[in-house]
């Protein structure tokens, strides 16, 4: 253990994890070696940086423009009363300080913008998108899918969840293989008018950090090819496939998207994708 330069004080906060035999210090030394990008810090972001930064992930990237609010509390568990009014990132800095001094943390106190998510997303093993709106989701999975990044991503509404992992290798399908683009403005309402379980987020970014976890360690099978849904009110899990398209404007055969300004990111991220979008689960904080 003392040639993965694991100190004393690692082997017992890592402990559990190294006692297993699929993990063991080789792979906890992968965790610590990790650089993740966690997009939102609100309702699923907060527990999949709570999880990242407990299983010892090294490098947690924290990208957020919002502030705190009272609303928030109900489901955004890293926040606490005294941060209300504060950035989400600051406060999201300071748990996971406190947590786990192993971690370093980048704070990106932003909007995610076809500007800037190019930069932002470089030299990121892993991003995990935690994000609340469809123009950052489609912004997400084309950046990601053109740099080869893989990802995460995860939606909540009312009482239902989904969940994928898209590995970014050449026969992995993109989220527009499944949804070409989003649906029409004001389809799918937000959290704000329609409601969310205020424990669903919990439940789906636990699951979006075991897919971080898996891949940083090169264990298990990833969601990559297949989508989660999960009900929350009859505790029910259904698992569906998406196939890579042949004609998916990004990773198809023939794309139509080759770099993010190609697209205006709006509230229906249209391309010509040759077909109607199909309405998802709305993602939100």
């Amino acid at each position: 253990m003392s040639d993965l330069d694991l100190d004393p004080t690692q082997l017992d906060r890592y402990s559990r994890h190294i006692i297993l035999d699929d993990v063991g210090p080789e792979r906890q030394k992968d965790l610590l070696d990790a650089e993740v990008l966690v997009l939102g810090a609100g309702g699923l972001g907060a527990p999949i940086i709570q999880y990242l930064a407990a299983a010892g992930v090294g490098t947690l990237g924290i990208a957020d423009d919002d502030e705190v609010e009272l609303s928030n509390l109900q489901r955004q568990v890293i926040h606490g009363d005294d941060d209300v009014g504060r950035k989400k990132v600051d406060s999201a800095a300071e748990f996971v300080a406190d947590l786990n001094p192993d971690v370093d943390i980048e704070r990106h106190d932003l909007r995610v913008t076809p500007d800037n998510i190019e930069e932002l997303i470089d030299g990121y093993d892993f991003v995990v998108d935690g994000t609340d709106n469809f123009e950052t989701r489609y912004l997400v999975n084309d950046a990601c899918t053109l740099a080869g990044i893989p990802f995460s991503h995860g939606s909540i509404f009312r009482f239902e969840g989904q969940v994928t992992t898209f590995a970014g290798d050449d026969d992995s399908p993109c989220y527009r293989c499944l949804f070409p683009e989003a649906p029409p403005a004001g389809m799918v309402p937000n959290c704000a008018t329609a409601g969310v379980l205020g424990v669903l987020p919990g439940t789906v970014g636990c699951l979006q950090a075991t897919e971080t976890i898996k891949h940083l360690m090169g264990k298990g099978e990833t969601l990559d090819g297949s989508m989660l849904f999960f009900d929350a009110l009859d505790m029910e899990f259904d698992k569906v496939e998406i196939p890579k398209q042949d004609d998916c404007p990004v990773c198809g055969d023939d794309p139509a998207i080759e770099s993010v300004h190609d697209v205006e990111y709006t509230a229906s991220c249209a391309i010509d994708a040759g077909g109607d979008a199909e309405a998802e689960i709305e993602a939100s904080e």
